[in-house]
């Protein structure tokens, strides 16, 4: 059984897969980290092996207290990837877009792929069919927008998400609501046909904390997975051991 770990930018992902099927997930702090740890521990004493990936440098020193009790391993740049990287900085590509790549690949061979992952910023990722990974595109997220309109003006509040925004705001609250969840869906189907007219056989994958929320915005036809960066380290890993 496995335990694997996605430290992000603002929180602490965590989900136990048998095999490849994902039985639980969760969501650690860092404050807490090792007692929620442990209590997973408890639950699924079967726990063999621990895996990570980090956009950020704390997971090494998180997980050092673990190395005597499990097999931990550590998914990096360093390591084998089904695709070529034709990224013009091959060294700024961060993590979760390489892992994801990786996983677009190897759940989806022989087409070309879009993966978007909607997390605390949006970013885009193409890997075409010959499995070289082109590039992509970032954008602020969700949140980030709602934020940024809030620190950066005097006046206008700091909201969350609304589920059915009026594409003609009547309120300072509802025009932002507007400019910000039709903006980002404007946003994404702009993408999506892009790459749908330029690219044949092409799948569109979307991911991230945001992604069910999203996906019932677009009119695209999409595969909206939450945990693909999860099960995708599960493949990633299982690709670079069966070497």
């Amino acid at each position: 059984m496995l335990l694997i770990l996605d430290f992000g930018n603002t929180q602490i992902k965590a989900a136990v897969f048998e095999g490849t099927t994902l039985l639980n997930k969760y969501w650690l702090s860092n404050d807490n980290l090792e007692k929620e740890l442990e209590n997973i521990f408890l639950t699924y004493p079967q726990i063999t092996t621990i895996g990570h990936v980090s956009v950020t440098h704390q997971s090494i020193e998180a997980l050092d207290y673990l190395k005597n009790r499990f097999e931990v391993f550590a998914i990096e740049r360093t390591g084998k990837f089904p695709f070529l990287n034709a990224y013009a900085t091959p060294e700024t590509l961060g993590m979760d877009r390489m892992v994801l790549a990786a996983g677009a690949v190897l759940r989806y061979p022989a087409q070309n792929r879009l993966v978007i992952d909607a997390g605390t910023c949006v970013t885009y990722d193409y890997i075409s069919a010959d499995d070289v990974y082109r590039g992509g595109a970032i954008s602020p997220g969700l949140q980030m927008r709602y934020e940024a309109l809030h620190h950066y003006t005097a006046k206008l509040p700091l909201l969350k998400a609304s589920e059915h925004p009026k594409l003609v705001g009547n309120s300072t609250e509802n025009s932002i609501h507007s400019g910000v969840i039709n903006g980002i869906q404007f946003e994404l189907e702009g993408f999506i046909n892009n790459y749908c007219e330029e690219k044949e056989n092409i799948i569109i994958i979307l991911t991230g904390g945001d992604a069910n929320f999203l996906a019932g915005h677009l009119k695209n036809t999409i595969f909206a997975n939450p945990n693909f960066l999860l099960e995708s380290i599960v493949l990633l890993h299982q690709y670079q051991t069966n070497d």
